[in-house]
């Protein structure tokens, strides 16, 4: 009567299943300063007292200060190296290949880079374009000017699910009704009150896309599904947004953005200037390209966020459903009538080596209470502890099956 047994490989199986969750994201999120971590590793220098700015800044579900903050996505925006906004910015190209700008323009190098990054990430190659819809060889669907959603792990988990993806914004931001571009008529800073866009997935699930970074889905209009604005690269959770095609790209932008200036000018200081205003010289300004070319990488993604989203504290901002991947080994343990009936518990026999019987009752038989259950390699060395909920008993006269899983 035997207290191991060999597993044969007859008793082992595997499985897979997939565990969704839900998650939103409410404006606050999005809009909240406080909850909008900044990184500012960018300086200028030369011209003014300098502008500082981050790459990307990170969204937390509450304060990020707190130590409970969790990180739920990181933004940035980007420019296609080839595209009309970066050669109507450029003023040519030194001896190295470096692209060179004028100073009235931020960040331009960087914002390329970023764009650069995330082809290499999701297309494989750097030089690559993304275009919506994905694969399309038109050339009205590259997207030249993008603003990116890399949601963290915590929350996008192996992968975000298909055709659950949501995202509320406003295209139009707020009406400055003037080309004079001067703060009480500014709309860099200002919340967009209409002009709301939902942008979803639908449809991924039977127009399916494969990247070399994993799936890729469609985000469209719900309001006209025929219109991609983006696209979705699933197992990462990075969303791709066209800027064109989810902001008001042609409407008129006005206030004050940092900038390379030296004396403070109107409502701007030192260190700031004035875009869409007619005294500084871009009364016409734009949000693309102009928007795009003078504001920093953070006075972007300040607008996008704390403008295109609402600031409410119930509403839902973005939604989507995450997938958890579970293998699992099923081990199946079988403990026929003759075997496990006894104990190596020194407690089981008496010194002489006999078991300990009761002495009331001649008819009992030995039996033994079976709460776990031990696996062992080859070399006897104890691998791990399956443990069952409440002792079941095991005799002569009982066989009992027990399956172990082990999920991963």
């Amino acid at each position: 009567m035997s207290t191991f047994k060999e597993l044969t490989a007859a008793s082992i199986g595997s499985s897979k299943t997939f565990l969704t969750q839900l998650v939103d994201v409410v404006e606050n999120d999005i809009s909240g300063s406080s909850s909008r971590k900044t990184y500012q590793v960018f300086v200028t220098g030369g011209i003014g007292p300098g502008v500082t700015s981050s790459i990307f800044q990170t969204v937390h579900d509450q304060d990020y200060t707190l130590v409970t903050a969790n990180a739920i996505v990181d933004m940035t925006v980007g420019i296609f190296s080839g595209s009309s906004t970066v050669s109507g910015a450029s003023t040519g190209i030194d001896a190295f290949g470096k692209i060179l700008f004028a100073s009235t323009s931020l960040m331009m190098r960087e914002k390329i880079n970023n764009y650069r990054q995330y082809a290499q990430l999701c297309l494989g190659d750097a030089d690559s374009q993304f275009v919506a819809p994905f694969g399309s060889s038109s050339t009205s669907d590259k997207i030249d000017e993008v603003i990116f959603f890399g949601f963290k792990r915590l929350f996008s988990r192996d992968g975000i699910k298909r055709e659950t993806f949501a995202m509320r914004m406003y295209t139009t931001g707020a009406i400055d009704s003037t080309t004079s571009g001067f703060p009480g008529l500014s709309n860099v800073d200002l919340s967009s009150t209409s002009g709301s866009m939902t942008v979803i997935d639908v449809g991924s699930s039977t127009s399916r896309e494969g990247s070399l970074f994993g799936a890729v889905g469609n985000v469209v209009n719900s309001a006209d599904t025929s219109n991609t604005v983006g696209i979705i690269f699933y197992e990462p959770g990075i969303l791709i947004l066209d800027a064109k095609k989810v902001l008001s790209a042609s409407q008129h932008v006005s206030g004050v953005i940092k900038g390379m200036s030296n004396a403070a000018f109107r409502d701007a200081v030192a260190g700031e200037t004035i875009i869409g205003s007619a005294a500084t010289g871009n009364a016409n300004a734009k949000f693309i390209p102009d928007f795009y070319v003078s504001g920093s990488i953070d006075e972007i993604v300040n607008h996008i966020a704390s403008t295109r989203f609402g600031n409410g504290s119930i509403n839902s901002a973005i939604t989507f459903q995450n997938t958890t991947a579970i293998n699992s080994t099923i081990i199946n343990v079988n403990a026929d009538a003759s075997s496990f009936n006894l104990s190596s518990n020194p407690t089981f026999t008496d010194d002489n080596g006999q078991i300990i019987m009761s002495l009331v009752d001649e008819t009992a038989r030995p039996f033994t209470m079976i709460t776990g259950v031990g696996l062992y390699d080859a070399n006897n060395n104890l691998l791990a502890v399956g443990k069952l909920s409440r002792p079941i008993e095991k005799n002569a006269e009982k066989a009992i099956n027990l399956r172990l899983r082990i999920d991963y």
